[in-house]
């Protein structure tokens, strides 16, 4: 069974840069065909998915955030990474890392528990 586990700061100050990790356990980040991504959900908001880096390291982007966001991986750790930066209050949001086939249409099979970042000085 996979297992994902996001961890990092639970508080981060306003123009600073938002990191955290996702652990994954049960499997590996490489096995093809299968896509790993961040997602927020604001306060009072719904899901808004951020960004995904693929098996093969390919990543994308929500367009809006993109100029701000970067996912990368470390294989030999069995983890990837989100980095957030010129964060505003605006960020505060619980993120999840989550996973899921390529394939179109597919659903996430896998999430974190979550964790919660507040954005504040």
């Amino acid at each position: 069974q996979v297992q994902l586990q996001e961890s990092g700061p639970g508080l981060v100050k306003p123009s600073q840069t938002l990191s955290l990790t996702c652990t994954v356990s049960g499997g590996s980040i490489t096995t093809s065909y299968y896509a790993w991504s961040w997602i927020r959900q604001p306060p009072g908001k719904g899901l808004e998915w951020m960004g995904v880096i693929r098996y093969d390291g390919l990543t994308y982007y929500r367009p809006s955030l993109k100029s701000r966001t970067s996912i990368s991986r470390d294989t030999s750790k069995n983890q990837f990474s989100l980095q957030l930066s010129s964060v505003t209050p605006e960020d505060t949001a619980v993120y999840y890392c989550a996973a899921r086939s390529t394939s179109v249409g597919a659903r996430y099979d896998y999430w974190g528990q979550g964790t919660q970042v507040t954005v504040s000085s």
